[in-house]
Protein backbone atom coordinates (compact mmCIF):
# COMPACT_ATOMS: atom_id res chain seq x y z
CA UNK A 1 0.00 0.00 0.00
CA UNK A 2 1.51 3.46 -0.91
CA UNK A 3 1.31 5.67 1.90
CA UNK A 4 0.72 8.86 1.80
CA UNK A 5 0.72 12.20 4.28
CA UNK A 6 -1.42 15.72 3.44
CA UNK A 7 -0.76 18.73 5.43
CA UNK A 8 -3.39 21.63 4.93
CA UNK A 9 -4.00 22.95 8.29
CA UNK A 10 -6.34 25.86 7.91
CA UNK A 11 -8.38 27.61 7.30
CA UNK A 12 -11.40 25.66 6.99
CA UNK A 13 -12.45 27.06 3.52
CA UNK A 14 -9.17 26.26 2.78
CA UNK A 15 -9.41 22.85 3.64
CA UNK A 16 -12.57 22.04 2.86
CA UNK A 17 -11.03 23.17 -0.64
CA UNK A 18 -8.69 20.33 -0.85
CA UNK A 19 -11.24 17.30 -0.59
CA UNK A 20 -11.53 17.09 -4.36
CA UNK A 21 -8.15 16.27 -4.64
CA UNK A 22 -8.55 13.58 -2.04
CA UNK A 23 -11.66 12.25 -4.27
CA UNK A 24 -9.16 12.26 -7.46
CA UNK A 25 -6.32 10.71 -5.85
CA UNK A 26 -8.63 7.46 -5.19
CA UNK A 27 -9.98 7.28 -8.21
CA UNK A 28 -6.68 7.61 -9.94
CA UNK A 29 -3.40 6.04 -7.95
CA UNK A 30 -3.78 2.30 -6.71
CA UNK A 31 -3.45 0.94 -3.35
CA UNK A 32 -3.83 4.58 -1.98
CA UNK A 33 -3.87 5.44 2.04
CA UNK A 34 -4.18 8.84 2.63
CA UNK A 35 -3.43 10.86 6.38
CA UNK A 36 -4.08 14.52 7.01
CA UNK A 37 -2.74 17.00 9.28
CA UNK A 38 -5.35 19.60 10.09
CA UNK A 39 -5.87 21.77 13.10
CA UNK A 40 -7.93 20.33 15.26
CA UNK A 41 -11.59 22.23 15.23
CA UNK A 42 -11.56 21.18 11.26
CA UNK A 43 -10.49 17.54 11.75
CA UNK A 44 -14.17 16.51 11.81
CA UNK A 45 -14.81 18.06 8.43
CA UNK A 46 -11.57 16.18 7.23
CA UNK A 47 -13.21 13.03 8.58
CA UNK A 48 -15.95 13.24 6.51
CA UNK A 49 -14.30 12.14 3.46
CA UNK A 50 -14.13 8.10 3.74
CA UNK A 51 -11.30 8.78 1.73
CA UNK A 52 -8.82 9.67 4.86
CA UNK A 53 -7.51 7.34 6.65
CA UNK A 54 -6.35 9.10 9.53
CA UNK A 55 -6.54 12.60 10.61
CA UNK A 56 -3.72 13.82 12.89
CA UNK A 57 -4.86 16.88 14.63
CA UNK A 58 -2.17 19.87 15.39
CA UNK A 59 -2.86 23.06 17.33
CA UNK A 60 -0.65 25.46 16.14
CA UNK A 61 -3.07 28.06 16.98
CA UNK A 62 -3.30 27.30 21.03
CA UNK A 63 0.43 26.27 21.29
CA UNK A 64 1.49 29.74 20.38
CA UNK A 65 -0.48 31.16 23.02
CA UNK A 66 1.34 28.80 25.42
CA UNK A 67 4.36 28.50 23.84
CA UNK A 68 6.74 28.14 27.48
CA UNK A 69 3.87 26.05 28.94
CA UNK A 70 4.99 22.40 29.94
CA UNK A 71 1.65 21.21 28.23
CA UNK A 72 2.38 22.81 25.17
CA UNK A 73 5.52 20.96 24.84
CA UNK A 74 3.85 17.68 25.56
CA UNK A 75 1.22 17.64 23.05
CA UNK A 76 3.76 19.16 20.55
CA UNK A 77 6.03 16.17 20.97
CA UNK A 78 3.06 13.92 21.31
CA UNK A 79 2.12 15.41 17.33
CA UNK A 80 5.87 14.87 16.38
CA UNK A 81 5.49 11.09 17.06
CA UNK A 82 2.47 10.63 15.46
CA UNK A 83 3.81 12.02 12.58
CA UNK A 84 6.29 9.26 12.52
CA UNK A 85 4.39 6.42 13.17
CA UNK A 86 3.81 5.89 9.54
CA UNK A 87 7.04 5.81 6.60
CA UNK A 88 4.99 8.00 3.98
CA UNK A 89 6.09 7.54 0.63
CA UNK A 90 5.44 11.25 0.42
CA UNK A 91 4.00 14.54 2.62
CA UNK A 92 2.26 17.10 0.25
CA UNK A 93 2.09 20.40 1.59
CA UNK A 94 -1.18 21.86 -0.10
CA UNK A 95 -0.96 24.80 2.00
CA UNK A 96 2.17 26.43 0.97
CA UNK A 97 3.65 28.37 3.90
CA UNK A 98 6.69 27.89 6.03
CA UNK A 99 4.51 26.44 8.95
CA UNK A 100 2.89 23.79 6.94
CA UNK A 101 6.86 23.17 5.11
CA UNK A 102 8.29 22.77 8.69
CA UNK A 103 5.48 20.25 9.58
CA UNK A 104 5.94 18.56 6.64
CA UNK A 105 9.28 17.81 7.32
CA UNK A 106 8.83 16.50 10.49
CA UNK A 107 7.63 13.39 9.35
CA UNK A 108 11.28 12.20 7.71
CA UNK A 109 9.22 11.81 4.43
CA UNK A 110 10.19 13.68 1.06
CA UNK A 111 8.17 17.05 0.76
CA UNK A 112 6.25 18.10 -2.56
CA UNK A 113 4.98 21.05 -3.21
CA UNK A 114 4.60 24.57 -5.29
CA UNK A 115 7.10 25.59 -7.44
CA UNK A 116 8.43 29.57 -5.29
CA UNK A 117 6.01 31.29 -8.10
CA UNK A 118 3.11 28.97 -7.38
CA UNK A 119 3.44 29.09 -3.28
CA UNK A 120 1.68 31.74 -1.02
CA UNK A 121 5.39 31.70 0.67
CA UNK A 122 8.04 31.31 -1.74
CA UNK A 123 10.32 30.57 1.26
CA UNK A 124 8.65 26.93 2.59
CA UNK A 125 9.84 25.63 -1.26
CA UNK A 126 13.39 24.99 0.40
CA UNK A 127 12.36 22.51 2.40
CA UNK A 128 10.61 20.24 -0.91
CA UNK A 129 12.33 17.11 -2.36
CA UNK A 130 9.35 17.80 -5.43
CA UNK A 131 8.35 21.29 -6.82
CA UNK A 132 5.13 22.12 -9.20
CA UNK A 133 4.28 25.00 -10.87
CA UNK A 134 0.19 25.22 -10.81
CA UNK A 135 -1.20 29.22 -12.17
CA UNK A 136 -2.68 31.38 -9.81
CA UNK A 137 -5.29 32.26 -12.52
CA UNK A 138 -7.01 29.08 -11.30
CA UNK A 139 -9.87 29.01 -8.54
CA UNK A 140 -8.35 27.15 -5.33
CA UNK A 141 -10.27 23.95 -5.62
CA UNK A 142 -8.69 23.98 -9.44
CA UNK A 143 -5.20 24.63 -8.04
CA UNK A 144 -5.27 22.09 -5.18
CA UNK A 145 -6.18 19.47 -7.70
CA UNK A 146 -3.76 20.37 -10.42
CA UNK A 147 -0.88 20.17 -7.76
CA UNK A 148 -1.85 16.56 -6.81
CA UNK A 149 -2.43 15.31 -10.53
CA UNK A 150 1.00 17.02 -11.00
CA UNK A 151 2.46 15.29 -8.32
CA UNK A 152 1.33 11.32 -9.30
CA UNK A 153 1.56 12.04 -12.74
CA UNK A 154 -2.01 11.49 -13.69
CA UNK A 155 -4.66 13.30 -16.38
CA UNK A 156 -7.18 15.11 -14.65
CA UNK A 157 -10.19 14.78 -16.56
CA UNK A 158 -12.47 13.60 -13.24
CA UNK A 159 -15.89 15.68 -12.46
CA UNK A 160 -16.10 17.96 -9.69
CA UNK A 161 -16.26 15.90 -6.50
CA UNK A 162 -16.17 17.03 -2.51
CA UNK A 163 -16.24 12.84 -1.80
CA UNK A 164 -18.18 14.12 1.67
CA UNK A 165 -21.70 13.39 3.11
CA UNK A 166 -22.72 14.36 6.89
CA UNK A 167 -23.81 12.13 9.49
CA UNK A 168 -27.12 11.20 10.23
CA UNK A 169 -28.89 13.56 12.91
CA UNK A 170 -28.28 12.82 16.12
CA UNK A 171 -30.24 15.39 18.44
CA UNK A 172 -32.29 17.44 16.21
CA UNK A 173 -35.46 17.34 18.46
CA UNK A 174 -34.80 21.67 18.33
CA UNK A 175 -34.55 21.38 13.98
CA UNK A 176 -37.51 23.14 12.87
CA UNK A 177 -39.52 20.71 10.45
CA UNK A 178 -38.41 20.75 6.72
CA UNK A 179 -38.52 23.31 4.78
CA UNK A 180 -35.62 25.37 5.84
CA UNK A 181 -32.74 27.78 5.03
CA UNK A 182 -29.66 28.13 6.27
CA UNK A 183 -28.76 31.57 6.93
CA UNK A 184 -24.59 32.27 7.78
CA UNK A 185 -24.98 35.79 9.02
CA UNK A 186 -21.45 35.73 10.71
CA UNK A 187 -17.53 35.71 8.98
CA UNK A 188 -14.20 36.30 9.68
CA UNK A 189 -13.80 40.36 9.38
CA UNK A 190 -16.59 43.11 9.75
CA UNK A 191 -16.15 44.41 6.40
CA UNK A 192 -17.20 41.22 4.74
CA UNK A 193 -20.50 41.30 6.71
CA UNK A 194 -23.94 41.30 5.07
CA UNK A 195 -26.13 44.54 6.76
CA UNK A 196 -28.74 43.34 9.60
CA UNK A 197 -32.07 44.84 7.89
CA UNK A 198 -31.04 42.88 4.41
CA UNK A 199 -31.04 39.05 6.43
CA UNK A 200 -34.58 40.66 7.93
CA UNK A 201 -35.83 41.61 4.54
CA UNK A 202 -34.72 38.09 3.07
CA UNK A 203 -35.88 35.89 6.31
CA UNK A 204 -39.59 37.86 5.75
CA UNK A 205 -39.44 36.76 2.06
CA UNK A 206 -38.30 33.13 2.08
CA UNK A 207 -41.12 33.51 5.38
CA UNK A 208 -43.85 33.98 3.15
CA UNK A 209 -42.34 30.82 0.79
CA UNK A 210 -43.28 29.01 3.20
CA UNK A 211 -39.87 28.60 4.45
CA UNK A 212 -38.48 28.77 8.04
CA UNK A 213 -34.64 30.00 8.91
CA UNK A 214 -32.16 28.78 10.76
CA UNK A 215 -29.20 30.91 11.85
CA UNK A 216 -25.66 28.98 13.18
CA UNK A 217 -23.55 31.04 15.35
CA UNK A 218 -20.28 30.28 17.08
CA UNK A 219 -18.78 33.61 19.80
CA UNK A 220 -20.97 35.54 22.26
CA UNK A 221 -20.93 38.47 19.14
CA UNK A 222 -22.01 36.22 16.59
CA UNK A 223 -24.72 34.79 18.50
CA UNK A 224 -26.20 37.91 19.73
CA UNK A 225 -26.10 38.91 15.95
CA UNK A 226 -28.03 35.96 14.77
CA UNK A 227 -30.54 36.35 17.82
CA UNK A 228 -31.50 39.69 16.34
CA UNK A 229 -32.06 39.20 13.25
CA UNK A 230 -33.83 36.02 14.03
CA UNK A 231 -35.64 38.01 16.61
CA UNK A 232 -37.50 40.27 13.90
CA UNK A 233 -38.17 37.13 11.69
CA UNK A 234 -41.70 34.94 11.97
CA UNK A 235 -40.23 31.49 11.71
CA UNK A 236 -36.24 31.64 12.61
CA UNK A 237 -34.62 30.11 15.21
CA UNK A 238 -30.53 30.55 16.51
CA UNK A 239 -29.08 26.61 16.00
CA UNK A 240 -27.96 25.30 18.88
CA UNK A 241 -23.63 25.58 19.92
CA UNK A 242 -22.97 22.57 17.46
CA UNK A 243 -19.71 20.61 16.04
CA UNK A 244 -18.93 20.95 12.79
CA UNK A 245 -20.25 17.71 11.69
CA UNK A 246 -23.41 18.54 13.13
CA UNK A 247 -23.18 21.44 11.39
CA UNK A 248 -22.85 19.54 8.16
CA UNK A 249 -26.14 17.28 8.97
CA UNK A 250 -27.64 20.71 9.64
CA UNK A 251 -26.44 22.28 6.20
CA UNK A 252 -27.20 18.88 4.10
CA UNK A 253 -30.72 18.90 4.96
CA UNK A 254 -31.52 22.46 4.37
CA UNK A 255 -33.62 23.46 1.10
CA UNK A 256 -30.90 26.08 0.28
CA UNK A 257 -28.45 28.19 2.09
CA UNK A 258 -27.42 32.21 1.86
CA UNK A 259 -23.87 32.94 3.48
CA UNK A 260 -21.25 35.29 3.32
CA UNK A 261 -17.45 35.05 3.04
CA UNK A 262 -17.05 32.36 5.18
CA UNK A 263 -15.95 28.66 5.40
CA UNK A 264 -19.54 27.08 5.95
CA UNK A 265 -20.53 28.52 2.67
CA UNK A 266 -17.97 26.13 0.97
CA UNK A 267 -19.48 23.23 3.44
CA UNK A 268 -22.57 23.73 1.86
CA UNK A 269 -21.32 23.71 -1.97
CA UNK A 270 -19.18 20.31 -1.10
CA UNK A 271 -21.85 19.18 0.66
CA UNK A 272 -23.82 19.75 -2.99
CA UNK A 273 -26.89 22.14 -1.27
CA UNK A 274 -27.56 24.98 -3.39
CA UNK A 275 -25.90 27.75 -2.03
CA UNK A 276 -25.45 31.66 -2.81
CA UNK A 277 -22.23 33.00 -1.30
CA UNK A 278 -22.45 37.06 -0.22
CA UNK A 279 -18.86 39.19 -1.07
CA UNK A 280 -18.64 42.15 -0.02
CA UNK A 281 -14.91 43.06 0.82
CA UNK A 282 -13.36 40.46 -1.42
CA UNK A 283 -13.55 39.09 -5.32
CA UNK A 284 -14.85 35.81 -5.30
CA UNK A 285 -13.02 34.99 -8.80
CA UNK A 286 -10.28 32.44 -6.89
CA UNK A 287 -11.96 31.92 -3.81
CA UNK A 288 -15.64 31.97 -4.11
CA UNK A 289 -17.94 28.69 -3.69
CA UNK A 290 -17.56 26.26 -6.37
CA UNK A 291 -20.40 23.71 -6.62
CA UNK A 292 -21.19 23.78 -10.10
CA UNK A 293 -24.71 24.76 -10.97
CA UNK A 294 -25.90 24.88 -7.23
CA UNK A 295 -22.96 27.51 -5.71
CA UNK A 296 -23.52 31.23 -6.85
CA UNK A 297 -21.52 33.65 -6.23
CA UNK A 298 -22.65 37.47 -5.56
CA UNK A 299 -21.10 40.44 -5.15
CA UNK A 300 -17.11 41.46 -4.81
CA UNK A 301 -15.04 43.91 -3.60
CA UNK A 302 -16.37 47.39 -2.98
CA UNK A 303 -20.01 45.59 -3.89
CA UNK A 304 -23.02 45.12 -1.84
CA UNK A 305 -25.57 42.15 -3.67
CA UNK A 306 -29.02 43.68 -3.05
CA UNK A 307 -31.88 41.65 -1.50
CA UNK A 308 -33.73 40.95 -5.04
CA UNK A 309 -30.44 40.28 -6.10
CA UNK A 310 -30.58 36.71 -3.73
CA UNK A 311 -34.10 36.21 -4.02
CA UNK A 312 -33.69 36.16 -7.64
CA UNK A 313 -30.51 33.85 -7.60
CA UNK A 314 -32.98 31.74 -5.39
CA UNK A 315 -35.54 30.96 -7.28
CA UNK A 316 -35.08 28.14 -8.98
CA UNK A 317 -34.29 26.41 -5.10
CA UNK A 318 -37.66 28.30 -3.03
CA UNK A 319 -40.28 28.93 -5.65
Amino acid sequence: MREILIVKTSSMGDVIQYLPAVTDMHARVPDLAIDWVVEAPFAPLVRLHPGVRRVIPVALRSWRKRLLAPATWSAFGEFRRSLREVRYERVIDAQGLLKSAVLACMSGAPVAGYMPDSAREPIATRLYAEKYRVSWQMHAVERNRRLTAAIFDYRLDLPLDYGIAAPAPRDDAWRPAEPYVVLLTATSRDEKLWPEPNWIELGRALGRRGLSCVLPAGSDVERARAQRIAAELPHALVAPPMPLDALATLIERAQCVVGVDTGLSHLAAALKVPVVALYLATEPGANGVAGGRNAVNLGGKGQKPSVAQVLQTLAPWVA
